[in-house]
């Protein structure tokens, strides 16, 4: 998994509660175990006609926020099934944070193992991220992890707070697999101390 220190790019404003996995990936797109290629899905059903094509109203079909690397959002985000498909989407679509009041408990987790940094404000600061969000061009925020910052063009700061064990594993990089790696010398030494002391097993 990448290692997440600090992102600066563009944040994109989805002004809506409640948006739940099936908005963010549909279930038609559930098929594949790759993690890749998942972004052109991504709200799918907001950013298509059923003709397939683009919505020139969803925000993320427009210029610049297409190019999104941050996004806020409404109160909820994540609810719903719990599909790693919907990290997945947003991850392969460019999204690496998601501002919002409050995040559905699986897809929050789902996040930190997927490499996203979901950060949870106030709902009045989120409104004020939101309305920085509106600026298009000018909608330009820094996100610092190691600081636990988010400071917007204008430059003001907003401080959140993360889990340390989390905030550890996203700037090292660590999913799942990775934690266990990290043990892999003393995994190896139990090994081999139990072929040792049985070795009819």
């Amino acid at each position: 998994m990448e290692k997440f220190t600090t992102v600066t790019g563009i944040a994109a404003p989805l002004p809506l509660i409640n948006v739940d996995t099936d908005m963010i990936i549909p279930k038609q797109f559930l098929k594949t175990i790759k993690r890749s290629g998942l972004g052109k899905n991504l709200f799918d059903e907001m950013r298509y006609d059923e003709n397939g094509n683009e919505n020139p109203d969803f925000v993320l079909n427009k210029p610049p926020y297409r190019n999104a690397e941050i996004l806020v959002a409404g109160d909820n985000f994540g609810c719903g099934s719990s599909r790693e498909h919907a990290p997945w989407a947003l991850k392969d679509f460019g999204i690496r944070v998601i501002i919002a009041p409050s995040f559905a408990d699986i897809f929050y987790n789902n996040c930190f193992k997927n490499g996203i940094l979901p950060i949870t404000l106030p709902a009045d600061e989120v409104e004020e991220l939101m309305r920085e969000a509106e600026k298009g061009e000018n909608a330009r925020m820094t996100v610092d992890l190691e600081a636990q910052t988010i400071t917007t063009a204008d430059g003001k700061v907003h401080r959140f707070d993360i889990d340390p064990f989390r905030k550890h594993c996203l700037l090292e990089g660590l999913d799942d697999i990775g934690l266990t790696m990290e043990k892999v010398a003393h995994i190896d030494a139990f090994e081999a101390r139990a072929r040792a002391e049985r070795p009819w097993l």
